[in-house]
């Protein structure tokens, strides 16, 4: 086993700057500061997924009038030779460039810049024409420049050099060296061979840690298997998962996401609504792992056999969808780790293994793991163990519960060494704790983090919210997957706010966010009442007893569901969380956002009423331009969920939106109409 990586090192409180001393030889001329993306100086990667191009800006500067250059270098991790791009000049000294990553894996990348001798030559030579100033001495300067590059180098380009060079000298015509001092193959030449004058590179490193595509854009449908049956009381199977999976893919999730599958422990189990006590058919929570029938890598007999497993894991992906597995990392009292390795639990002076407690809860029903024991490298192999285990039976999804609770260095090193054998693998972190810390497991390598957008309800908090996630410096490690309700979360939005709540909910974690999910036929049904009132909780919690969903493929939800689905599906610009803007609306009960594909051929603008309860009206300000039409242009938008199409002209369009009938506007935006008659017929 490689050891734990080393997290953060602490300041020497002590240190004192050193006073620079002078330089052995004359230092370069050329700064080159604040590389972006760089997570915290280069410790942890940037995420894109395969196919993605990786932008870079870095800032490039000079003391003096010179052309500088800038370049972009890049190579997968463990290459040794950098591919160079050029990177362009932007203003105020910043420089951007771009490299592909289109297979799975960590790249590196930093920047270097230098001053280019010949650019500098060539823009002070074509000022001194302007003005109609004797040039026979430059011309002798660039003979100097394009000699020395053709020295330098061998081959076609030393041999065009070198007549170039003679071309710049007399007794050649005065105005055919100007001609061929002003080629632009000549200047291709140099931007190749020439002199590269006090070259500086970034001093460090960064990189970028590419995932598959459905870590940037995915739909999650959240299910327990042992609830699949369709016969009142009885257990659900994997066989009965496969049954419903044409109709799950049909609403459009591509995730399948299973609760634990393990066997689940008897002591203390926990009874309907989390009662202490259990009756003799309760089955308990699916988070008590661990039974006589085996423990993490083992499947509750109920549900079948792991050939009935890896079935479901074969037919889920003919209907194109992933099995993401939920991996919680506690142990039932009956767990076989209790007895085979018991130093990997604490204990209390009695000697009994410590529960887990989050006072004032108590979960006498599991026993956290000891992350501190002396047999720490053992437990860690063992926990990355079981996600080997499952990667090999096909899962490469998986939904880890509770990591805030294990140490960020674990995660690290788990995830990096899953990851070396399967770079498909993906990470979701269920985390509802402080920022920081969210911020902590997506740096160390979860691909997707919970939200708190399950408590954000009004326009300007879900606007303030969002703008964080996707407009700092966020967006380059965290990905946010938006949840509207989990088993665990039932929030008084929904408790108050009728379907027209649910509905306003799921299309707002469709269109803020790439990746968003459900807990599955819960939401379809509506379920909104708690086990007492001012929880959050669900009256008889499918957590805790078998359920009997009968959902209507029919109904009205349902193709609500399909519907905004789809329309994710069908508008690349939905694929995407970067590129989300808001905009203003004189009704704080509206929200209005917008977001483009990266070629700014798709583009959606959303508009939604945050109150479930009451019609709400108002005007958005939304310029052509900021839809990337001219100004003063009108243009037509289509809205996807109603069907009705609109010319919007000018900044300011004013909507109506009654929550029961129509929650929302997705409007496509249609940049080119097909016919001036069809402009008039709209208009």
């Amino acid at each position: 086993m490689t050891d734990a990586p080393a997290h953060r090192e602490a300041p020497d409180a002590e240190a004192v700057p050193a006073v620079p001393s002078a330089p052995e030889r004359a230092p370069s001329r050329v700064a080159v500061e604040r590389l972006y993306p760089e997570i915290d100086g280069g410790r942890f990667p940037a995420k894109r997924v395969a196919g993605d191009e990786m932008v870079v800006e870095v800032n490039a500067v000079a003391d003096g009038h010179d052309e500088l250059r800038c370049a972009l270098l890049h190579r997968r991790d463990g290459a040794t030779a950098w591919t160079e791009t050029p990177m362009t000049s932007l203003v105020n000294d910043r420089w951007r460039g771009s490299f592909p990553v289109p297979a799975l894996g960590a790249y590196e990348y930093t920047a270097e810049a230098w001053i280019d001798r010949f650019r500098t030559w060539r823009r002070d030579f074509e000022r001194r024409l302007e003005v109609r100033q004797d040039v026979a001495v430059e011309l002798l300067v660039a003979a100097q420049l394009v000699g020395a590059a053709a020295a330098r180098t061998t081959g076609e380009a030393a041999r065009k050099l070198h007549a170039t060079s003679r071309a710049l000298l007399p007794p050649v015509d005065v105005q055919a060296r100007i001609k061929t001092a002003l080629d632009e193959t000549l200047l291709g030449l140099m931007d190749e061979h020439g002199e590269r004058a006090n070259v500086t590179r970034y001093p460090r490193t960064a990189r970028v840690m590419v995932d598959p595509p459905r870590a940037a854009f995915s739909a999650w449908y959240e299910l327990f298997p042992r609830s699949a049956s369709t016969k009142a009381g009885k257990h659900g199977t994997f066989r009965d998962v496969i049954d419903r999976l044409p109709y799950i893919a049909g609403l459009g999730f591509d995730v399948l996401y299973l609760p634990p599958i393990h066997p689940i422990g008897i002591t203390h189990r926990k009874g309907k609504n989390n009662a202490v006590t259990c009756g003799i058919d309760d089955p308990g929570s699916p988070w008590a792992i661990g039974a006589g029938a085996g423990g993490h890598t083992a499947i509750h007999p109920k549900l079948g056999t792991i050939d009935d497993f890896r079935a479901l894991v074969r037919a889920a992906g003919e209907h194109g969808m992933d099995v993401a597995l939920d991996i919680a990392f506690q142990c039932s009292p009956d767990h076989p780790w209790i007895t085979e390795h018991p130093l990997w639990f604490r204990r209390r002076p009695d000697g009994t293994a410590r529960y887990a407690e989050n006072p004032p809860k108590k979960y006498e029903d599991i026993y956290p793991l000891d992350f501190e024991s002396g047999d720490w490298r053992g437990l860690w192999e063992a926990l990355r163990d079981v996600f080997l285990y499952w990667a090999e039976q096909g899962v490469h999804i998986f939904r880890v519960d509770n990591p805030h609770t294990k140490p960020f260095a674990f995660w690290e090193w788990v995830i990096a060494e899953v990851k070396r054998a399967h770079p498909e693998a993906l990470f979701l972190a269920e985390a509802f704790t402080r920022p920081q810390v969210m911020y902590e497991l997506a740096k160390v390598g979860f691909s997707q983090s919970y939200t708190y957008f399950a408590w954000r309800n009004s326009a300007w908090e879900l606007r303030q919210y969002f703008e964080e996630l996707t407009q700092t410096e966020l967006s380059e490690f965290f990905r946010p997957n938006l949840w509207p309700n989990t088993p665990d979360i039932l929030t008084e939005y929904l408790q108050a706010g009728g379907e027209p709540a649910f509905r306003a909910r799921l299309l707002l974690a469709a269109t803020l966010g790439a990746n968003y999910g459900i807990y599955g036929p819960s939401f379809e049904k509506g379920e909104a009442i708690p086990r007492a009132p001012g929880s959050e909780e669900y009256r008889d919690s499918e957590k805790y007893e078998v359920r009997t969903w009968d959902v209507d493929e029919s109904s009205a939800m349902a193709d609500f569901i399909r519907r905004v689905n789809a329309i994710r599906r069908e508008n690349e610009a939905l694929h995407n969380d970067r590129s989300l803007r808001f905009h203003p609306v004189d009704n704080e009960q509206l929200l209005c956002y917008s977001k483009q594909s990266a070629d700014g051929e798709s583009v959606i603008v959303v508009v939604v009423n945050v109150d479930p309860h009451f019609t709400q009206s108002g005007w958005v300000h939304l310029p052509p331009a900021d839809v990337g039409m001219p100004d003063g242009a009108p243009f037509q938008v289509h809205d996807l969920l109603g069907d009705a199409r609109y010319i919007w002209e000018g900044d300011g369009h004013f909507v109506q939106l009654d929550p029961r009938s129509t929650p929302a506007h997705i409007f496509a935006v249609r940049k080119k109409l097909r016919s001036e008659r069809e402009f008039e017929y709209y208009f």
